[in-house]
């Protein structure tokens, strides 16, 4: 089975925990969503349905419906896992970011956008000439395009 078009990896399936299925889970995402009662995770090949989890040092133990013993969560050690996005308009995903085409607000072209950088001050997004511009100046985004308003310099290669 092949897994469906659109999902985002959310994170990995670190080992197995105890004995009843229980998975130590890295999650690159910080939306609490994705760990509520009845979530539904993709990894290998089938969907998990998500009935518990709790905060374990800096990652998660998650119990699924479909893993119930060791040895079931010994097979997913160091799965990666997917689910589909969330609709929130107000949020930046790095999903619509990549690809898509920044333009200052009086349409000065910029480039396209190849990957979104994680960096403690603001993420930041990294242009297919090499620019680096920081999220907190994206004004608009959408239909493929990302309008900025960067601070006079920005661009400048001194």
């Amino acid at each position: 089975m092949t897994r469906p078009d659109g999902l985002l990896e959310i994170g990995h399936i670190r080992r197995a925990h105890g004995l009843h299925g229980q998975v130590n889970v890295q999650l690159g995402t910080d939306r609490s969503e994705r760990l509520a009662p009845g979530a539904r995770w993709w990894a290998r090949d089938g969907w998990l349905t998500l009935t518990n989890s709790a905060p374990h040092h800096d990652r998660w133990l998650v119990t699924f419906d479909e893993i119930g013993d060791r040895v079931t969560a010994q097979r997913y050690t160091n799965t990666p896992v997917f689910a589909e996005p969330i609709e929130d308009p107000d949020e930046l995903w790095v999903h619509d970011l990549i690809g898509a085409e920044v333009v200052e607000r009086d349409g000065t072209p910029r480039g396209r956008c190849v990957a979104v950088v994680d960096n403690p001050a603001a993420d930041l997004l990294e242009l297919d000439g090499g620019a680096l511009v920081p999220v907190v100046f994206v004004v608009e985004r959408g239909n493929g395009c990302i309008v900025i308003d960067p601070p006079p310099g920005l661009f400048d290669l001194d």
